[in-house]
């Protein structure tokens, strides 16, 4: 069962597959601490284990893509999910259907990518697209490579005026 620690981390044990297909689990203490940005795990936990005790894994939040059920990909392993990371899938092991849950949509929530929504003293979302830095106007392009030489070509007209087309050379 995930736990909220008084570093205000989210931490519990799991099982892992450590070595990838070996469809061998090992019970660890695992810590998600999105200030830090990491996901960590250890033998047990810290608070049990010698001073100086180091951990066995970790892996930075920003490159886990994915958390999701795998209990269909692993059927022989109960309560399975899968983390993918980087060109590594990582198999865990919760001890309940609860916990799966649990653990699947904190670890999403943790890699989650928000983005801030528009205040008001921010400058409206059609200024910002049509005029860049210095006040110079902006237009959207196409770029099409023809004999080896790329050919730019406005996507829209300006009021009353067609844009010219211009031809970079290589």
């Amino acid at each position: 069962m995930p736990y909220v620690d008084r570093q205000n981390r989210i931490c519990g044990f799991l099982d892992i597959e450590e070595n990838e297909n070996s469809g061998k689990f090992l019970r660890r203490y695992f810590i998600l601490d999105t200030r830090e940005d990491s996901f960590v795990w250890y033998m047990d936990n810290p608070q049990n284990l010698p001073s100086g005790s180091s951990r066995v894994g970790a892996i930075k939040l920003t490159y886990i893509s994915k958390v999701s059920d795998a209990t269909k990909l692993r059927p022989k392993a109960e309560f399975c999910f899968v983390m993918n990371a980087g060109m590594r899938k990582y198999f865990l092991q919760a001890n309940d259907q609860q916990d799966l849950v649990e653990w699947v949509n904190v670890l999403n929530k943790a890699i989650k990518i928000t983005v801030p929504k528009q205040s008001d003293s921010q400058p409206n979302s059609d200024n910002l697209s049509r005029h860049g830095e210095c006040g110079k106007k902006q237009v959207s392009y196409r770029t099409d490579i023809v004999g080896g030489v790329p050919i730019i070509t406005p996507t829209q007209k300006e009021k009353g005026k067609i844009q010219n087309i211009s031809v970079l050379s290589v």
